[in-house]
């Protein structure tokens, strides 16, 4: 069976959303998400975060996750697919818990990551994405198709520029396609939310699109349980953020381990650094 779902992650508030032989396909370094999932029965619903990683999961229901700064969390792990987060974050002086953003997303697969930079000041004309294959760093052209492909046993993919820096699409085929865009916080909205980020960090976040080829009755993470069917979500309704648990059943020891108490994923965990 598929599904539809569309994420956005870190959108400001008023938003209109507001290696070896591993199993580790895709990372990406940032703070902000959009996700797709495509298949029979299509609906599609939105995902956002503000502050903390805000969702609407496939049965269209708004939900806050806050993760924990440094943390790492699975927000789909199924059969053949796994995607965790990295949070990353700031306590400003005052307040009792963090300001958490997903600074990194790994696609478990195969071996195929996707990287953003940690930079100090912001500049669009700057890549900040990193594309990386079996532990090497993949230089994608600027000219010409501005792509590149690789096929393994059981899938092509393929990394595509849609954009002369900070945006490219990613195709796994038969799993999963993403739309990626690097972005930062930027000075205004670090002073209207008082962020208090450090001068030396942009923060720099992400916009992605996931389009899922399939996802199973059995799917779980912070954002998959939300396909599966009759799903009914525990969030109280009516508040201004309704948050969602399973902090301690979706947290994962590293970005790149498929493990959780509730993860389903059945490839190998990879230690790779970002």
């Amino acid at each position: 069976m598929g599904r539809h779902s569309h994420v956005r992650l870190n959108a400001p508030r008023g938003s209109p959303r507001c290696t070896r032989r591993t199993k580790v396909a895709l990372l990406i370094a940032a703070a902000s998400v959009k996700s797709l999932a495509n298949g029979e029965n299509q609906t599609v619903m939105d995902m956002a975060l503000c502050y903390d990683p805000r969702f609407v999961g496939d049965d269209g229901v708004m939900f806050y996750f806050h993760g924990a700064k440094g943390g790492n969390f699975a927000i789909v792990s199924d059969d053949n697919l796994q995607i965790n987060a990295h949070f990353i974050g700031t306590r400003p002086e005052g307040r009792t818990r963090d300001y958490t953003w997903v600074q990194a997303l790994v696609v478990m697969f195969d071996t195929l990551v996707l990287a953003a930079k940690r930079v100090s000041q912001w500049d669009g004309t700057f890549d900040a994405l990193n594309v990386r294959w079996d532990g090497g760093t993949v230089n994608i052209p600027t000219d010409g198709e501005a792509e590149w492909r690789t096929t393994t046993e059981e899938r092509e993919a393929i990394v595509e520029r849609t954009d002369d820096a900070n945006s490219v699409k990613l195709t796994v085929a038969g799993l999963v396609e993403l739309n990626v865009k690097v972005k930062a916080i930027g000075e205004e909205e670090n002073k209207v939310h008082n962020y208090q980020l450090p001068a030396d960090d942009a923060f720099a976040h992400l916009e992605t699109q996931f389009k899922f080829t399939k996802v199973s009755d059995l799917v779980e993470g912070v954002l998959g349980k939300t396909y599966r069917p009759g799903y009914a979500s525990p969030v109280k309704r009516g508040v201004p953020m309704p948050m969602m648990g399973g902090k301690d059943k979706y947290r994962t020891p590293s970005l790149y381990s498929p493990l959780c108490k509730a993860c389903r994923f059945k490839g190998q965990a990879s230690f790779a650094s970002i």
